[in-house]
């Protein structure tokens, strides 16, 4: 099958913002992304390919955003052979987690391995937010804790936490392709308690949870930490990444609102993890 690449410059590269724009081609069927430094590269069947539908998208990003765009015909290929080479390199986190895909046949040893489909590489950890955050869950004691993971994407978290030994773990975020992507990765690693839930914070009521993790923007997490302290026992610790360093002082502000302590926070090329506790 013949497939058209879809090439996105976009500014600026916000990681949220190419997040929901993957997931806004994934109701238009595209079928696979890569995130690059400036953008993403979505790739999409030749037959279902629709430029009006496409650029109806681009009408409806915010003003503040602009996207410049190719379109590449890919003929006909081994499209797990096209993904090795070119996109998806086995990633070794922290000396103890690997990340790969299924058709690797080499790749470092770790601890724990974790294997994403390739059509779900968008998100595979490269990012310094992600890699961080799997960094802190290695660091982290998760035995029989109770999980959320918000903001799950291809479910690389909520897995981990798994392996780690959580007890039970839910996973939320507002893309299908997201959705789709951690039920589908969760089954390929073989993980059985994760609960995956399309949605946004308004679907935490009553559970309540020893970690969270959220790994969204600025502003999403700002708007729904408070959703987030009332479903963390006390005692309880919330990670959040998303945002860079300058913005670390309105995240803190928005914590102290409503009693959470902050306990420290790591910087990796400007983007943060800050951790707090209930």
């Amino acid at each position: 099958m013949d497939y058209i690449k879809i090439s996105l410059i976009v500014n600026p590269a916000h990681e949220w913002h190419i997040d929901i724009l993957a997931s806004q081609l994934g109701e238009i069927g595209f079928e696979s992304f890569v995130q690059t430094d400036d953008g993403l590269e979505a790739f999409i069947p030749e037959v279902s390919y629709n430029r009006v539908n496409l650029e109806t998208i681009f009408s409806e990003q915010p003003k503040n955003v602009e996207i410049t765009w190719s379109k590449e015909l890919i003929k006909d290929r081994n499209w797990n052979e096209e993904w090795e080479k070119n996109y998806f390199e086995p990633l070794l986190i922290g000396e103890e987690c690997v990340i790969r895909a299924p058709f690797h046949n080499h790749f470092p040893k770790a601890k724990y391995e974790i294997i994403i489909e390739p059509n779900m590489a968008f998100g595979t950890g490269n990012h310094e937010t992600t890699s961080q955050m799997v960094e802190a869950i290695l660091a982290e004691d998760l035995t029989g804790k109770a999980v959320l993971d918000m903001g799950c994407g291809t479910g690389i978290l909520g897995i981990l936490a798994s392996m780690k030994g959580a007890e039970k773990i839910t996973a939320v975020d507002i893309s299908e392709w997201a959705f789709s992507g951690t039920k589908e990765n969760a089954a390929l690693n073989k993980i059985r308690n994760i609960s995956v839930k399309l949605g946004d914070a308004s679907l935490l009521h009553d559970e309540k949870y020893d970690v969270i993790f959220a790994n969204i923007q600025k502003n999403v997490l700002i708007e729904d930490m408070p959703s987030y302290s009332n479903v963390l026992r006390a005692k309880g610790k919330l990670f959040m990444s998303g945002f860079y360093l300058e913005d670390l002082g309105d995240v803190r502000k928005a914590a102290d609102k409503i009693g959470l302590k902050f306990l420290k926070h790591e910087v990796r090329k400007n983007w943060v993890v800050a951790v707090f506790q209930s």
